[in-house]
């Protein structure tokens, strides 16, 4: 058996890959895992527990809510809220660890479980791996303690995890929202109640579409993979800007008031240079990706900014960012941490914030995200290859290297496997579009025929 969890937890395809077998072992060993070190003086170790509306993550939810209770882990059910949102509650309530059942950005098919430390962080790989051996060790027939009687935990709703969450964003905002108006689009995904009543709250005038979940349109042609609906809504409502979140709202993407995208690089650069000017961006860093676009590393060098570096993934960033007490970090993709109010991306605390530097500076969105010259960037994703064999085959490597000479100083290549789908993801920077699209191509090529 491959390693069970990817970059973000562990996901598959609901009730073939990820079974309620599955997903009742992994709790029982996370159990076991995270509230081991806890000293509790007779009482037992709380978890919190939320999921996204697929129709999935309802037996999935009961699946690890029955794990959990059989392991001796009390459980407050906050039902369907952010991942972000979990992740504050398990920080703000004292809990010993947190439980997200979501997939994301991926379609309704899939699901995913994602596992918080206390205080809401991601886990590290080494919690992850004594997680999955004890998993392991446990399917294959070694025995587990069950508590009895007094001994299971118990399991309650806590519905005032919604106010407690929202409360949480408008206190941690500069300035309202007062005279803007935002077009939110949340696919119909785990934030379609929270988003828009922070922002409204805030004093923005509001037009929502994705809000309607039914357990089956999760990211269905809307959200932050499908901009194509808010780009229109906004030119049609005159708004001043949109806001575009993925299923678990733990990434925010956004388009100007024309329409034009801004991506999370372009969130990042204007959120860096708010939180200097605030004399809150610490050790005057900024964390990104090997993903991130070169306009963005060129232009945090023009305004004097430090620019770290990571490897894709928000809990890579995340790491970086607690080594070193950096105060901002994010991916292109849009999940952008702002350390001191949020444990992990957060896409509607990313949204409110961008729109309160709208509202503070009375500049439009396109003029603060023209703080950096966005590079052309064409990525490729090639699906059904052995991605594990990335670096492996000498001909791939041969391909990858005359790309790059090809490209010389105004362009890169990246090849990585994807950490949450079966496909090796391809992306290449150039000056030109039609230069990286055509590299990209032949690349692409390359990959599926050696590695298919």
């Amino acid at each position: 058996m491959g390693r069970l969890f990817g970059t973000d937890g562990v996901r598959g395809i609901a009730n073939a890959d990820l079974t309620a077998e599955l997903a009742l072992g992994l709790s029982v060993a996370a159990a076991h895992v995270l509230a081991e070190a806890g000293d509790y003086a007779g009482q037992r170790p709380v978890a919190v527990v939320g999921r996204d509306p697929r129709a999935s993550g309802e037996f999935l939810e009961a699946a690890v809510v029955a794990g959990l209770a059989s392991a001796g882990v009390d459980v407050l059910r906050v039902g369907v809220l952010p991942t972000p949102a979990v992740a504050y509650l398990t920080g703000a309530l004292g809990a010993d660890f947190g439980v997200m059942l979501s997939a994301s950005h991926n379609a309704m098919p899939d699901n995913g479980v994602k596992f918080l430390a206390r205080g809401g962080h991601k886990l590290d790989d080494e919690l992850e791996d004594r997680i999955e051996a004890l998993y392991t060790e446990h399917r294959t027939g070694a025995p587990w303690a069950r508590p009895t009687g007094a001994g299971v935990g118990r399991v309650r709703d806590y519905d005032e995890g919604f106010d407690a969450y929202v409360a949480h964003l408008i206190g941690v905002l500069p300035n309202r929202l007062d005279g803007l108006k935002i077009v939110l689009d949340e696919a119909h995904g785990a934030a379609s109640r929270v988003s828009p009543e922070a922002f409204s709250r805030a004093g923005a005038d509001v037009i929502t579409l994705g809000a309607r979940p039914d357990g089956l349109n999760i990211n269905d042609g809307c959200g932050s993979t499908h901009l194509g609906l808010l780009r229109a809504a906004v030119i049609e409502h005159g708004a001043d800007l949109g806001i575009a979140h993925d299923g678990d709202a733990d990434r925010c993407l956004a388009v100007d008031a024309a329409g034009n995208e801004v991506d999370g690089d372009q969130i990042l650069a204007v959120l860096a240079l708010a939180l200097r000017e605030r004399d809150a961006l610490r050790e005057n860093t900024v964390v990104g990706t090997v993903m991130s676009n070169l306009g963005f590393k060129l232009a945090m060098e023009r305004e004097g900014i430090t620019f770290v570096q990571t490897a894709v993934g928000d809990r890579y960033i995340l790491e970086e960012m607690k080594r070193h007490g950096y105060a901002l970090g994010g991916e292109q993709s849009g999940h952008v941490i702002v350390l001191d109010h949020a444990t992990t991306g957060d896409g509607t605390l990313t949204g409110l914030l961008l729109a309160a530097r709208v509202a503070a500076t009375g500049t439009s969105l396109a003029e603060l995200a023209a703080v950096m010259d966005r590079l052309p960037q064409v990525l490729v994703n090639v699906p059904d290859v052995d991605k594990s064999r990335v670096g492996e085959t000498a001909e791939l490597a041969a391909a990858v290297t005359a790309a790059e000479v090809e490209l010389g100083a105004t362009g890169r290549v990246l090849l990585r496997p994807s950490g949450t789908e079966p496909l090796v993801r391809v992306m290449v920077e150039a000056a030109d579009i039609d230069h990286a699209t055509a590299v990209a191509g032949r690349l692409a090529d390359v990959v599926k025929a050696t590695l298919g």
